[in-house]
């Protein structure tokens, strides 16, 4: 090592150089990145999904529930 008059601190450093990135704002680039890429590769699957899936089958109403809806409306069921 060698020691230098000034206390030891060389010119280099001294001048601030850059060091490179800081390395808290590449985490925080590389986390930003991963978020986005994640919630634009769900918004494309959830795109291509609505586009090519079929829909969905409705479940079948019971005979009991249509048998109480149209008592609420008034009309007798049929069979009664």
């Amino acid at each position: 090592m060698a020691s230098f008059a000034d206390g030891g601190e060389s010119k280099i450093s001294a001048e601030g150089e850059p060091k490179g990135l800081n390395p808290g704002l590449v985490v925080l680039l590389v986390v930003v990145a991963l978020l986005l890429v994640f919630f634009v590769g769900n918004y494309a699957l959830y795109w291509y999904a609505q586009k090519t899936l079929p829909q969905k089958k409705k479940k079948p109403i019971s005979k009991k529930k249509m048998k109480r809806e149209k008592l609420k409306q008034g009309v007798s069921a049929p069979g009664e």
